[in-house]
């Protein structure tokens, strides 16, 4: 355990050392709590990961801080009024970093390529919609869907989508995700175990990059994260340590946000397997854990208590109520699905401290109606592989996964589809429950269908309901977004879903 007193005063010490360094100092380090996994963004599992390429790739439309869409590589779109056929009119004058011109075709080749159930790409999702791709002219292109999907333009937003250089796809292949090629402010520069360096693209369609270079590092644990920000050995923390948020905030030299989040923390349960086929023993385990003492005992009080499957800043977003903490309730209903010993079984989780601190909670929680759990740390790749990468639910041997989502597309579809669909069973997504339920499955299939805001509505409300009564997860909680940077960094923003911009970070003088 470090020590926090002792921790504080050597952070002030060498800050006091590196100030008049770091006036000078071009390159952004940033620290994040796990190592990154992949470098294709349409093959990519988790929110960190993703969102550190947007330093290096971009998309036809974008997010900005407050997660509105805003014209990326594509200046404008038309819809039509049947929401099937969308339109983008490009920006001319666009370079991959591999001097490969960016236009129509491009887009055509990307887009065909996510879409293509062969290619077996983690983010298929957001194009399985497609139909076809028109190109019109060397700057216009016209997607065709199957059917009216009026929250196409969030997908297209989403770093799923970003555009990879035609020309580096031709000659890497698969190999794409050991060499980046895009068109955004930062150049693949090399990746680590641990690390990921880009430097300044000179020559970037969008102005002047205001840092030489960033470099990204996995520092899991929580306490290393913040020492280095106060020695100033890393400038931004994008997912700050809520145990010592309230100690930041008294230090001159940082400065701290917190915002709200669309990230939902959860157990997903493997419905598959025994005992957790009986939903008496999924909703027991959701009474077992006190939802209020997990805001406040891992999240250091940064976080609500879930009231759906989805986040309360998503569109479409039902309050379906709590599993309120309920022990007796618990035993009644393991005891009539014929545990009324409980059971030995296993979580999974990544191997940050918030994670670990939430694992050893739940195993806490969870003892006390005799349900032993073992914790299972696991780095983020080796997470990836285990938990998404079974190519069939016998092959699976996740018992429960500890993780969380972020529907970066802030609408219902992203947010419901991927995790509860029985077509999203992995490796294609993010069902790690294998959850099926056929109404729901056919609810979220007519959602993506119809552009009525009402209809729509009506769909993922009833889905949302359905879902929270037959528990494939323990609902936790929505978490808030936690920042910290020094004081003299500008330009860079944690977001909702748990990702960061950088694209504008600069130094002050």
């Amino acid at each position: 355990m470090l020590n926090l007193k002792r921790l504080l005063a050597a952070g002030l010490v060498c800050t006091t050392m590196l100030m008049p360094a770091l006036s000078e100092a071009k390159t952004l380090t940033v620290a994040v709590p796990v190592n990154l996994t992949k470098l294709d963004p349409t093959n990519i599992n988790d929110t960190l990961t993703m969102t550190s390429l947007r330093t290096i790739y971009e998309g036809l439309l974008g997010f900005d801080k407050d997660l509105k869409i805003v014209p990326l590589l594509a200046e404008r779109y038309e819809a039509s009024s049947d929401a099937k056929e969308f339109t983008f009119y490009l920006r001319k004058g666009v370079k991959f970093h591999d001097g490969a011109d960016f236009n129509a075709q491009a887009v055509k080749i990307n887009l065909e390529r996510l879409a293509s159930p062969e290619n077996k790409l983690s983010r298929r999702v957001l194009v399985s919609m497609l139909d076809h791709v028109e190109v019109v002219d060397d700057y216009t292109v016209k997607v065709i869907l199957k059917e009216p999907y009026g929250a196409f333009p969030s997908s297209m937003a989403h770093t799923g989508t970003m555009m990879i250089s035609p020309a580096a796809l031709e000659k890497y292949g698969r190999d794409i995700d050991r060499h980046p090629v895009g068109t955004g402010p930062f150049i693949f520069k090399n990746r680590s175990s641990d690390t990921l360096e880009v430097i300044k693209n000179d020559h970037y369609w969008n102005g002047t990059v205001g840092v030489d270079g960033v470099t990204i590092r996995s520092v899991p644990e929580n306490g290393a994260r913040f020492a280095m920000l106060q020695a100033q050995e890393v400038q931004f923390v994008p997912d700050f340590p809520p145990e010592l948020f309230a100690v930041a905030q008294k230090m001159p030299n940082l400065v701290v946000t917190k915002e709200p989040s669309i990230a939902e923390y959860y157990v997903a349960i493997n419905t598959m397997k025994k005992p957790f086929d009986d939903v008496r023993v999924r909703q027991a385990m959701n009474y077992a854990v006190d939802k209020n003492a997990f805001c406040k005992v891992v999240m250091n009080g940064f976080c609500e208590p879930a009231t759906s499957p989805i986040p309360p800043l998503l569109k479409y977003y039902t309050n379906v109520g709590q599993y309120e903490y309920n022990i007796e309730k618990a035993k009644q209903l393991l005891t009539e699905a014929g545990y009324p010993n409980g059971f030995n079984t296993e979580i999974f989780g990544k191997n940050s401290t918030m994670v670990i601190r939430g694992l050893q909670f739940l195993q806490q929680q969870l003892a006390a109606v005799n349900i032993k759990v073992n914790v299972t740390p696991l780095e983020a790749g080796v997470e990836a592989d285990r938990v998404w990468g079974a190519r069939t639910p016998e092959e699976s041997t996740v018992q429960m996964q500890f993780g969380g989502w972020s529907a970066s597309t802030a609408d219902a579809d992203y947010g419901m589809r991927p995790l509860f669909s029985s077509e999203s069973f992995p490796p294609n997504l993010f069902n790690v429950a294998y959850y099926k339920n056929a109404e729901v499955d056919q609810d979220l299939a007519d959602a993506v269908k119809t552009a009525d805001d009402r209809k729509r509505a009506e769909l993922y409300g009833k889905a949302q309901k359905i879902i929270f009564q037959d528990a494939p997860w323990i609902f936790l909680g929505q978490k808030d977004v936690l920042s910290g940077k020094t004081k003299n960094l500008e330009g860079v923003y944690a977001l909702p879903d748990g990702g960061f911009l950088l694209k504008d970070a600069k130094f002050a003088d």
